[in-house]
């Protein structure tokens, strides 16, 4: 039984988008979703369900942290039998050819959580996105002239990172720095599901630079409508 999402059964469609803000929820269920109605208010972490192009798409907050998404991830592969889930968040550029409010598709999710070391003990797993979900992103970016930057990116446990342990992350190759891909991708491998990080660039660690909170809440359209058209597709 659920115990962070309270929604009915079939009340959650099978694709849902995941950003870690529930406000952000809400804004996509006003602005892009039909119909769309509220099933979960527990917490504070919105959870609606509407359609997008005629088909059913859910959207649900996770809180910041790997830790509080794996909470809900799993509540909705495990209880709602969701099939395909796409984070929309943000992160933080450590590379000199990424700007402010570029789009990146994370293809894969590096990370310092601990939450995989008490998994896999002394092994090392690689989270990985779905390389389905991953190309219709690429596509659907193309197609409203967004030229999406593909690579690494890296889930950390520390927002403030006095060590900066990015620079070491950038040198590997890493693009940005966010703090759940990581534990979606790696639920997704446990419950064979799809799964895909759609990320907005809203602070430079490495040259500087930040959006407001406003604009991180309301106005990155540009990834709802990629990972939107992604699940739908």
């Amino acid at each position: 039984m659920s115990t962070h999402i309270n929604a009915p059964e079939g009340a959650i469609a099978d694709a849902v988008l995941l950003p870690g803000d529930p406000l952000r929820a809400k804004f996509i269920a006003e602005h892009f979703l039909e119909d769309a109605v509220c099933y979960n208010e527990v917490r504070g972490m919105y959870g609606f369900t509407g359609t997008y192009n005629g088909r059913r798409v859910s959207v649900q907050g996770t809180g910041m942290g790997q830790p509080s998404l794996s909470i809900y991830v799993t509540e909705l592969f495990q209880f709602y039998n969701v099939q395909k889930a796409v984070r929309v968040g943000t992160c933080g550029a450590v590379q000199q050819d990424i700007a402010l409010r570029d789009v990146i598709l994370a293809e894969g999710a590096c990370t310092d959580s601990g939450l995989n070391t008490q998994r896999f003990g002394g092994m090392h797993f690689a989270p990985v996105a779905d390389f389905v979900l991953l190309s219709k992103a690429h596509e659907a970016a193309r197609a409203i002239g967004v030229d999406p930057k593909v690579g690494l990116c890296v889930s950390s446990d520390l927002f403030y990172d006095d060590k900066s342990t990015w620079k070491l992350w950038a040198q590997y190759g890493a693009l940005g720095i966010e703090m759940e891909a990581a534990e979606l991708y790696t639920l997704a491998a446990k419950f064979h599901r799809k799964a895909l990080a759609v990320l907005t660039v809203s602070d430079h660690i490495l040259l500087g630079g930040q959006t407001t909170a406003e604009e991180r809440q309301t106005s990155f359209t540009t990834m709802m409508k990629i990972a939107l058209e992604a699940v739908t597709r």
